[in-house]
């Protein structure tokens, strides 16, 4: 699948979510239906120093946030921009809110070091709002996680 890498690097740009809590390296393939992304968990992330010492493991927190930042945030840019044809400055000020966390089953661990592929399917994409199937998986295909998830863009700075 072609990927249009200007739309691409926009959504990355604008993805409000920062280090050392953004859990989003690239963006492989997104369309007006889904979207694939990548994340590498470093070996120096702040959360493994505490779960667990001396055998780290990613918590499931931050496993769901990785699949929504991909499956909810980059995703419903993705749509703003080129489906709605939203520019890049508007995208900036919209803040996705998490609005809803279903059907989360968690198949796996992911260890310091891991890459994961993250993937939504879109259910819905209707007034600001997205709902997505996602799902986690190791580089060989492997589910670790998955849910549905949603979530709502807002301008915070709008009174």
């Amino acid at each position: 699948m072609a990927v249009d890498r200007k739309i691409i690097e926009q959504v990355l740009r604008a993805i409000p979510q920062q280090p050392p809590f953004r859990f989003i390296d690239d963006i492989l393939e997104a369309d007006g239906e889904h979207i694939v992304g990548t994340y590498r968990f470093r070996e120096d992330e702040f959360f493994y120093r505490g779960h667990f010492p001396g055998s780290p493991i990613t918590p499931g927190v931050i496993l769901v946030e990785a699949m929504a930042q991909t499956g909810v945030v980059a995703f419903g840019l993705y749509l703003f921009m080129a489906e709605k044809k939203g520019s890049a400055e508007g995208a900036k000020r919209l803040t996705t809110l998490f609005t809803i966390l279903e059907e989360v089953e968690f198949r796996g661990i992911v260890k310091p070091g891991e890459r994961v592929i993250i993937r939504g399917e879109k259910i819905y994409f209707r007034k600001g709002s997205l709902k997505t199937r996602a799902s986690m998986s190791r580089e060989n295909g492997e589910i670790v996680c998955s849910g549905v998830l949603a979530g709502m863009g807002v301008d915070l700075n709008e009174k």
